[in-house]
């Protein structure tokens, strides 16, 4: 497995809809594209499909050809097929990374994140590593999101490991 995505950031979002991206998810982003994007930032790709989610699924170059490589393994013509297709191929959309380390949120990812119109001055971005890929939130949703988490603290997470720990 190539190097995962791990940790949880924060991240001022300017009035021009600019993040960073921390620098720890930018290198992993860097290795996975070797040949870079038209003006030699590493690619992006942004999955904002999912009536249901609440964040940003972001992959890699790497990540989002394996993601689409597993969709085009799937039954053609399926409704699996075409729902996977619809909301995490076409309801995407490829940003590359500046020399400063940010991106533009484009406006259908603003959309999804609640950052719809002008953005206020304390707009703020969450973060969170999910092994092969990250998401991302509006802070005060994934803060929300953990407090409910929270109250599922009777299991521990390893145990949950350990039942689809891989053998060999």
């Amino acid at each position: 497995m190539a190097e995962a995505f791990r940790g949880e950031f924060y991240q001022k979002v300017d009035a021009k809809a600019r993040v960073s991206i921390p620098a720890a998810f930018r290198a992993i982003l860097n290795s996975d594209d070797p040949q870079k994007g038209e003006k030699g930032g590493a690619r992006l790709y942004l999955v904002y499909g999912g009536k249901a989610r609440t964040f940003v699924e972001c992959y890699s170059k790497h990540g989002a050809d394996r993601l689409a490589e597993d969709i085009e393994a799937m039954e053609m013509g399926s409704p699996e097929r075409t729902r996977a297709e619809r909301d995490l191929i076409s309801r995407s959309v490829m940003v590359e990374i500046d020399a400063d380390g940010r991106i533009v949120l484009p406006p259908r990812v603003r959309e999804k994140m609640g950052f719809a119109g002008d953005l206020p001055s304390d707009a703020e971005a969450a973060f969170a590593g999910f092994t092969n890929r990250f998401r991302l939130y509006r802070r005060e949703v994934y803060d929300a999101e953990l407090a409910e988490d929270d109250e599922d603290d009777d299991i521990d997470p390893l145990t949950l490991v350990g039942r689809h720990k891989r053998t060999g």
